[in-house]
C-alpha cells in the first residue's frame, strides 16, 4: 500500500474535507489515518519558539556578519 500525506479539515457530520484533490485512481478504495494535533503547536508558536529558543544565536556573531548593503541588489516581488 502506498502512503499519501494530505492535510484538510474535519467538518460537521464527521467528514473530511481535504485542501487538495486526492492523486488516486476514482473509485479506489483507500485507508484513511486521521492525526489530530491536540498539543500541537501552531505556525505563530513554532516561529516564536525558534526565534526564542538560541538556534539562530550564532548569526549575532561578528564573523557572520559577511555581507554590507552593496553586496547584493534589492529584492522586488512586485508582479
Amino acid at each position: 500500500m502506498k502512503a499519501i500525506e494530505m492535510v484538510g479539515t474535519i467538518e460537521e457530520g464527521g467528514r473530511v474535507r481535504l485542501d487538495e484533490p486526492v492523486p488516486a485512481a476514482v473509485g479506489e478504495r483507500v485507508r484513511l489515518v486521521v492525526l489530530v494535533g491536540e498539543d500541537e503547536a501552531n505556525e505563530q508558536e513554532w516561529l516564536r519558539a525558534a526565534a526564542r529558543g538560541g538556534a539562530f544565536e550564532f548569526l549575532n556573531a561578528p564573523e557572520e556578519d559577511l555581507y554590507t548593503l552593496r553586496d547584493g541588489k534589492p529584492f522586488d516581488d512586485a508582479r
